[in-house]
């Protein structure tokens, strides 16, 4: 009888105990999924249409003055990575862009942590004056400029 009663037991406790693991291994899951999720990089891609004969000029202050800072933020660890492209060939006026610039952040909060620059600027162009008037003209000679975050689209799926 007593074996009996303890075999009762235990059936009623084998519900409760897969209950529980598929409580809290669903609960573990979904923390592990939201936290890689807010460590996953975050890629923006920032495009570039410049004024028609000014492509040159533009990449060149560009390259002198802004992508330096973005190495350095490479270096501090904000960014993963920072690459550039141009197309081959052209599209109709109303699509066109002249440069993309991929930046990879470490993540989402990083991008959006309003880091401000200043400081870093200052200590890498002591000349303000003029690299003031340099970025003033890389901006005067775009037509137009537009950001736009990205993510993987996973195709495999279902």
């Amino acid at each position: 009888m007593n074996r009996v009663i303890r075999l009762r037991g235990l059936l009623l406790l084998v519900p409760v105990i897969v209950v529980a693991i598929f409580i809290f291994g669903f609960r573990g899951r979904a923390q592990a999924q939201g936290m890689s999720a807010a460590e996953k990089p975050f890629v923006v891609e920032y495009y570039y249409k410049v004024k028609w004969g000014h492509a040159d000029e533009f990449i060149a202050l560009f390259r002198k003055n802004h992508y330096p800072v973005l190495k350095k933020e490479v270096e501090m660890g904000r960014m993963l990575r920072v690459s550039g492209v141009t197309p081959v060939y052209h599209t109709t006026e109303d699509g066109r862009w002249d440069y993309r610039i991929t930046i990879v952040f470490k993540n989402a909060a990083v991008a959006h942590d309003n880091f401000d620059s200043a400081a870093l600027i200052k200590q890498m162009y002591p000349d303000q004056e003029t690299y003031k008037k340099e970025e003033q003209r890389r901006f005067e000679i775009l037509d137009a400029h537009w950001d736009l975050p990205i993510k993987d689209l996973e195709l495999e799926s279902k």
